[in-house]
């Protein structure tokens, strides 16, 4: 096997920083610029840089720069769950942006355990992260804690509810929910359903409840405590909604649901058991998947600005690790979605 005509003196030996230097025609110290601060070296010396790491398949040794320069250059995302497609679509615009800044991102997950919250983000700040993005701003004292001990910069997103933090980047789910509530009582439903998860621990799924209640007592309607409900975020969560609703002796006329992977359940289950949407009762989403458009009937629901939150979220967090202000965030505008499943209310839903 003929021999890699850039490789090292040595075999197997792993090539470091004064090769690429030594092939590049440079000195350490521009190799060592070009890969750290390429925007203060010029062009030619940042191609020949480049070049040379490529031909040696050069590797940085994280640990050292780490410890050189006292940053991971890593950001840690912690969500919820990664079994919605909605958290997909921000977890991509956020890796992209912080890329483009020269920042990788961590992701982890406690799938709705709140309990495990606490241990996951500990053991996620152990690996050695620069900063913390958390969905929702409701968690528990201790994680609060650990990053003021850490004096980490943490981003909050998709909710500004219940806080002030001055970097929550999301929208107002109690507005947003109220609003869309609002889109029911236009309708005509005064029998509305609440369908969402564990509001103990949840700030969105409890804002949510509190915008549809206060639009309903507004508008005259009816929220039996038997039609609030919570099931899991999914599409099963969903589906055992409306096997809720089906066995009671008078049900709304719609439900509003905390995802559209519930409201999307919700309505699979409807066609298997022959319950017409929206002549039987009207189903509405939350979030605005782009899946939730192809069923039939479309689902109505509200589409949050996912994209925008991962952009935002990880712009933010790169001005805080430069040290820079960064302004407190307003709250971001969702998107009202009417597809086929509201419409006017035809009977109590009833078994």
């Amino acid at each position: 096997m003929p021999k890699h005509p850039a490789r090292p003196e040595g075999s197997h030996r792993r090539p470091t920083l004064a090769d690429v230097a030594k092939l590049a025609g440079v000195s350490l110290g521009s190799a060592s610029r070009a890969l750290s601060l390429p925007a203060q070296v010029k062009p030619n010396t940042l191609q020949a840089v480049n070049r040379a790491v490529s031909q040696l398949g050069y590797i940085r040794d994280g640990a050292a720069r780490a410890l050189a320069s006292r940053r991971t250059h890593t950001i840690a995302a912690v969500y919820p769950t990664l079994n919605n497609p909605i958290f997909a679509h921000s977890t991509h615009s956020m890796q992209q942006t912080l890329w483009s800044l020269g920042f990788q991102l961590l992701i982890a997950s406690h799938e709705y355990h709140a309990d495990d919250e606490a241990a996951l983000i500990r053991a996620t700040l152990e690996r050695g992260v620069d900063g913390l993005i958390m969905v929702g701003t409701d968690h528990p004292a201790a994680v609060y804690t650990m990053l003021e001990q850490y004096d980490l910069p943490y981003v909050l997103t998709w909710s500004v509810d219940e806080s002030n933090h001055p970097w929550c980047v999301g929208v107002s789910n109690f507005d947003t929910a109220y609003r869309l509530a609002q889109k029911a009582l236009t309708k005509g439903h005064r029998h509305i359903g609440i369908c969402g998860g564990d509001i103990s621990r949840n700030e969105r799924a409890r804002c949510r409840r509190k915008g549809i209640l206060a639009a309903a007592a507004q508008g005259g309607a009816q929220v039996r405590e038997e039609w609030i409900v919570e099931f899991p975020f999914s599409y099963e969560g969903g589906r055992a909604a409306i096997r809720h609703y089906w066995n009671l002796a008078d049900g709304p006329t719609v439900i509003l649901f905390g995802t559209d992977l519930q409201a999307m359940g919700a309505l699979d289950e409807c066609r298997r058991m022959g319950v017409r949407v929206p002549d039987d009762i009207s189903l509405i989403g939350f979030d605005g998947i782009e899946e939730a458009a192809m069923l039939q009937p479309a689902l109505t629901t509200v589409r949050i600005p996912a994209h925008e939150i991962g952009m935002r979220a990880a712009r933010i967090m790169a001005r805080l690790i430069a040290g820079e202000t960064v302004e407190r965030q307003k709250p971001m505008e969702a998107t009202y979605i009417e597809g086929g499943s509201l419409g006017a209310p035809r009977q109590a839903f009833a078994s």
